[in-house]
């Protein structure tokens, strides 16, 4: 075991010491290792750990460098002079070079790349490479989110330039600069890296990262009893009731932190049931969301009003949660046309029943228990309501990228910026991009391009509790709740310090010590 620093405290002295397992269990595998294609969860933790961009977030959400060292901001915003890191290389041992950002941009600008991140980016103006650790990226008018959006993971031009992304070996073979190395991956069980001893922060204590695929929430909780993952996410029942044993006290810490995104039920707007905004809205009032977080959260949580959470400085308070009103939800249902004909209970217009499926993911009991509530409070307005479960790889690959789906139940985590550009605005509804349910607002559009171009943090809050409002009178989804995120972690892991950001920012220097190290090399 090798020993690389010795710390003092309480007038003792303990080594903090390489090695071990940390075995993460996940209900969903990844789909690509590409990161600027990664739009999932699965792919974009595994993304994180293997690839840097050129700024990242510390753990009080403030920006610092990552593969840029330092940065000049000049001509009142319009100008970002990136000064790289000179000692990184790629995990093959390649030199990064200011080549590989200038590579990376043009693949995110690429229209034959599928990559749902190019709206940030169609904004530079030029980027030039003024040498080999320094890069200009010029934007043609005052984009805010600028230099968050530098946070994209840099990609490795000399293994990529020849390379069709969007078909490319690399998905499942990265190569980058991060803490971690790719080993292997075993489709729908679990993918392993290991510790990048050159890494240009410093080797991870954490030997090797474990990612096991375990589809079903309640074999992922057995797995959790014979420690045979170390950490994952609870759900609030697991959270609240089914951890709190002598067993799981004494081997695990539990984590509740403020979650910060969201979970809908997106609607297909291209499907002619829900082209009519009075049907969006009827279906907004026939669910109760107060219903869902008692019953499905255990209370932990909170209705949501639009695409921004409680915590974000553009959170709109004025914008509330539409009442549980399902007679208001009839009365608008028949404006729109929609009446039952037959006392069938069940809703017909032009001889079309009010019918449809809300599709959801495998291994997600909190989205299948509310697409049930959702189905019993709808079939008491006279609409009746199918419920699919898929694959996580088929659910996005098949169904979401192809637009095959009338609602689809899901969630959005959401980026530190409030810009959501890439969720809401028409232009980003191509096969790839985030806009899926083909939502069109020419208005938000006009306030989503005018909060890009606007730094004062007041003034763009303005202008995003305006979108909040619209696009929540929209209803391009039902806006069902804004969860907490709940998490265990096993006990033998040390140097977790808990933060606005969340737990993970520090991960290359948790450790174990050598006497509770349960995985050897």
């Amino acid at each position: 075991m090798l020993v690389v620093f010795l710390f003092l405290a309480a007038g003792r002295v303990f080594a903090q010491d390489h090695g071990d397992a940390i075995v993460t269990g996940s209900i969903g595998d990844a789909r690509t290792l590409v990161p600027i294609l990664a739009s999932d969860t699965s792919s974009s933790e595994i993304t994180g750990m293997i690839f840097n961009g050129l700024v990242k977030y510390d753990k009080n959400i403030n920006l610092v460098g990552d593969l840029a060292e330092r940065w000049d901001i000049e001509d009142g915003g319009l100008t970002i002079i990136f000064h790289l890191r000179k000692n990184v290389s790629w995990q093959d041992g390649h030199p990064f070079t200011a080549r590989d950002v200038e590579y990376t941009y043009y693949k995110l600008i690429d229209p034959a790349v599928r990559t749902p991140y190019s709206g940030d980016f169609e904004r530079v103006k030029s980027l030039q490479v003024l040498d080999d650790h320094t890069v200009k990226v010029t934007y043609g008018e005052p984009f805010s989110p600028g230099l968050s959006s530098w946070g994209m993971p840099i990609m490795p031009r000399h293994i990529l330039e020849k390379e069709d992304l969007n078909k490319t070996d690399f998905s499942r073979h990265p190569v980058g600069t991060g803490p971690y190395v790719f080993k292997s991956w075993k489709t729908q069980e679990k993918i392993e890296l290991v510790a990048n001893k050159n890494y240009f922060e410093g080797e991870p204590y954490i030997s090797r990262y474990i990612y096991r695929v375990i589809p079903d929430e309640s074999t992922l909780f057995l797995e959790l009893q014979t420690e045979g993952v170390d950490s994952t996410g609870l759900s609030p029942l697991q959270y609240l009731r089914q951890t709190d044993t002598p067993f799981l006290k004494e081997r695990y810490r539990k984590f509740r932190l403020p979650s910060f995104g969201f979970t809908y039920l997106g609607y297909n707007l291209n499907n002619e049931k829900f082209k009519d905004i009075r049907v969006r809205q009827a279906l907004n009032y026939a669910v109760d969301k107060g219903e869902i977080v008692r019953i499905v959260l255990l209370g932990l949580g909170r209705p949501s009003t639009g695409p921004f959470v409680p915590d974000s400085w553009a959170y709109n308070k004025d914008v509330e949660s539409s009442q549980y009103d399902p007679e208001k939800a009839k009365d608008l249902l028949k404006e729109a046309g929609w009446q039952d004909l037959d006392n069938d209970g069940i809703l017909e217009k032009g001889g079309a029943r009010f019918e449809f499926t809300i599709i959801t993911n495998q291994g997600n009991e909190e989205r299948l228990k509310s697409a049930q509530i959702i189905q019993r409070r709808l079939k008491e307005v006279g609409v009746n309501v199918k419920i699919k479960v898929l694959e996580w790889s088929v659910f996005l690959s098949e169904y979401i990228d192809k637009r095959k789906f009338d609602t689809v139940l899901l969630g959005w985590a959401l980026a530190r910026d409030p810009d959501c550009f890439d969720i809401f605005h028409s232009s980003k509804t191509k096969e790839g991009e985030f806009n899926f349910v083909g939502y069109s607002n020419a208005q938000v559009d006009k306030l989503l391009d005018e909060g890009r171009r606007t730094f004062d943090q007041q003034e763009r809050a303005g202008i995003y509790r305006k979108i909040h409002e619209l696009i929540y009178a929209d209803q391009p989804y039902m806006f069902l709740f804004v969860g907490e995120s709940l998490s265990i972690l096993h006990r033998r892991f040390q140097g977790v310090e808990p933060a606005p950001i969340g737990i993970g920012y520090n991960f290359i220097k948790w450790y174990v010590p050598s006497s509770k190290q349960k995985y050897k090399k």
